[in-house]
């Protein structure tokens, strides 16, 4: 796929077979909307029903192949995935508006995902063999794949969080219904074409496109959905999990952050601001590890805020594909107003703007904002709502006690960053943060793809992503006993 070319005919994949639809959507290039990326196929509630009794039909199969076959089926996605970096990438910035060098790396990275979870079909599960307290009996611990499991992501990453999703859940022997989100259906095809051509068994891999309201609330009302693994907004993964739980299934969830970056008096404080642009604004702020609240200890806060501006000054904002660009569009026209309104409520409640939040005019029309800076106190709604763009506060703080205080106050846990010199602050911060993840003197967003990914409090539900934990997810325990 080049630059300007209209991808038509976008299907759906079900039981092994491309299909159309009644209807159809389009997905538009957020840095130039006069061009279409895609045409695609929506789903309606029966072609997702479909979808969930072929997945339903092929898990025997899938289930009980061999190791060496998922492996070889997995390495094979990850090794196109890798070899085709280049064009993907200019897919995804082209559809999502991300740089094209953050594109190119997050399909790489899914190709690496991938790649990891062949290792893990071959090492298995885990399983044990444990002596029983009770001579001559023999006691075995295994792991066996949940059943079907829906796998519904967000359109922030719409390459990496479906290879976290998909790898493991195939790795593991178990038959998948995939639906991306709308606004990056192309992409969501686009891995669902490579992934038709892996030798998967038909029905053990399906995509389905469409609204959530009817495509996903299928997804989680199936009887025949053993688990849904589940990335996006709070609200809609309190109303999946309160549905799921209904019936039993087994749910993940993801839903997103409000995390904070600390920032001490004894830092490096040009390191300091560049984890503070990296975290909170590339990528357009559109990712749920963004640090949007900067907490600075007040000796050097007058000083970071400076510097941060300065640096804000500096940065380009424009088309996805133009060489130098550091930040892209956001991702839609109705994204863009949220961002928009947001600096309106920062002003509102009385937060002091630095720099940035205003819509911006480029050569093509698109859904360009510059980053935002605002001075604000806990109460105030951007330092407590996540917001979802560029746009990031910061909070003074006297201490490092008030700054980890600041750090935990939020309904959110996904994870938080501080930027010292002192090891023994960066240790206590590692173990008193309430997060799922910390990071020290790197930018929060920014995080490996062999080791668990997730959060606490709001920001996750279930077992952890990624990595060898994935197997928490993915397959439910078996206690066997047998008499020697």
């Amino acid at each position: 796929m080049i630059h300007g070319e209209i991808h038509q005919n976008v299907r759906l994949y079900i039981n092994g077979r491309w299909e159309t639809s009644a209807t159809t959507g389009v997905s538009a290039n957020p840095s130039d909307t006069s061009e279409v990326v895609a045409e695609y196929a929506r789903a309606d509630r029966r072609q997702a029903e479909a979808a969930i009794r072929a997945a339903t039909e092929a898990f025997p199969h899938w289930s009980h192949s061999t190791p060496q076959r998922r492996a070889d089926v997995l390495d094979r996605i990850g090794t196109e995935l890798l070899a085709r970096k280049d064009d993907l990438g200019l897919l995804l910035a082209r559809e999502e508006g991300k740089t094209l060098a953050e594109a190119v790396a997050e399909v790489a990275r899914s190709g690496q995902i991938f790649k990891f979870f062949a290792g893990e079909a071959l090492r298995g599960g885990g399983g044990e063999n444990v002596a029983s307290v009770r001579a001559g009996v023999q006691v075995d611990v295994t792991r066996e794949p949940v059943g079907v499991v829906g796998l519904i992501t967000p359109w922030n990453s719409p390459f990496v969080v479906p290879a976290w999703k998909i790898a493991p859940a195939l790795a593991h022997g178990n038959s998948v219904v995939f639906k991306p989100a709308e606004l990056v259906s192309a992409c969501g095809w686009a891995l669902a074409e490579i992934i038709s051509r892996a030798a998967l068994p038909a029905g053990a891999f399906n995509l389905v496109m469409g609204s959530g309201r009817e495509v996903g609330q299928a997804l989680v009302d199936s009887p025949l959905v053993d688990a849904l693994s589940f990335t996006g907004s709070m609200a809609n993964g309190e109303r999946i999990l309160q549905a799921a739980a209904a019936r039993r299934a087994k749910v993940q969830l993801e839903t997103g952050g409000k995390n904070a970056l600390v920032v001490l008096a004894d830092a490096d404080l040009d390191r300091a601001v560049d984890c503070a642009v990296q975290g909170a604004y590339f990528s357009a702020g559109q990712r749920c590890t963004a640090s949007s609240r900067l907490i600075v200890e007040s000796a050097v806060h007058d000083a970071f805020v400076a510097k941060l501006r300065q640096r804000l000054k500096t940065l380009k904002i424009g088309h996805a594909l133009e060489r130098g660009v550091d930040i892209g569009p956001v991702v839609d026209e109705e994204r863009l107003a949220q961002d928009l309104a947001w600096v309106d409520v920062a002003r509102e409640e009385g937060a002091e703007h630095v720099w940035g939040g205003e819509a911006l005019e480029r050569a093509t029309a698109g859904h360009y904002i510059s980053p935002a800076l605002f001075l604000a106190k806990p109460s105030h709604r951007i330092a407590r709502e996540e917001i979802f763009g560029p746009l990031a506060c910061v909070l003074r703080a006297d201490d490092y006690d008030e700054a980890l205080a600041l750090c935990n106050d939020t309904p959110f846990g996904l994870c938080a960053g501080i930027c010292t010199n002192s090891l023994k602050h960066a240790m206590h911060f590692r173990r008193h943060a309430v997060v799922g993840m910390t990071m020290v003197n790197l930018p929060t967003a920014g995080v490996d793809f062999h080791v668990p990914f997730g959060g606490r409090k709001g920001s996750g539900y279930g077992p952890r992503e990624q990595g060898r934990h994935a197997a928490e997810f993915y397959t439910t325990v078996k206690t066997g006993y047998m008499l020697a």
